[in-house]
């Protein structure tokens, strides 16, 4: 049977609910940020709205989540000004199947999206550099943002690869897998717990364990 696609040269990774659950970080942590943005709501959106909002902040940036909640100026203003200042300072362990990366012989990439000081916290709480040959941060709160379709235009041309032979693997339809689906590159789901399914990716894994068998079809 002939392979389904081009054996791949290099494979990017998402970082939260994809390496790590965004959660491991503790609730408490941005349990500060959350209370900033209810201090600055004064009637603007309902508790429920609110709940609703900071439940999605574990799955998307800050900026995503204002947008998509209808949060006013003043509410973006104090959240923001709260997470950027956040930073894990306890080790964290990611999912179980971590170390699967290690298996894989593809040059392996992080870009994660987020606060640059929380997501590099983040990156050594884990000892990324230890699983992943690069890590870049798509900074939300840095001038001139190129997002993760600029990061991957990046990481092609600095490497010679095409997209057909660059797999993205993430969690999010929104973000890194309509990022590498507008480029033309192979994308994978992970569908961690609570992970809703997106028929937008090609491809869906339940384990980091599956993709050496995914990779070399």
């Amino acid at each position: 049977m002939p392979p389904l696609h081009p054996i791949p040269r290099a494979v990017i990774f998402d970082l939260d609910n994809c390496l790590a659950d965004a959660r491991e970080v503790g609730t408490e942590l941005f349990e500060e940020g959350f209370q900033a943005i209810r201090d600055a709501n004064t009637g603007w959106l309902a508790e429920t709205a609110l709940e609703a909002a900071f439940s999605d902040c574990w799955r998307h940036p800050l900026d995503w989540v204002a947008e998509r909640h209808g949060f006013s100026p003043e509410m973006l203003r104090a959240g923001w000004e709260t997470f950027s200042r956040m930073e894990v300072r306890h080790p964290m362990h990611g999912y179980g199947d971590l170390p699967e990366l290690l298996k894989l012989p593809q040059h392996r990439v992080l870009v994660t999206s987020g606060f640059r000081h929380l997501q590099e916290s983040k990156i050594r709480a884990l000892n990324l550099s230890s699983y992943v040959h690069e890590l870049y941060v798509d900074a939300i709160d840095e001038p001139d943002r190129i997002g993760k379709k600029g990061w991957f235009q990046r990481i092609l041309a600095s490497h010679g690869l095409t997209p057909a032979e660059t797999f993205v693997v993430g969690d999010s339809a929104a973000s890194e897998i309509a990022a590498g689906n507008s480029l033309g590159m192979p994308t994978v789901q992970i569908l961690r717990p609570g992970v809703p399914r997106s028929e937008t990716a090609r491809f869906h894994i339940a384990s980091l364990a599956e993709l050496p068998g995914l990779l070399g079809r």
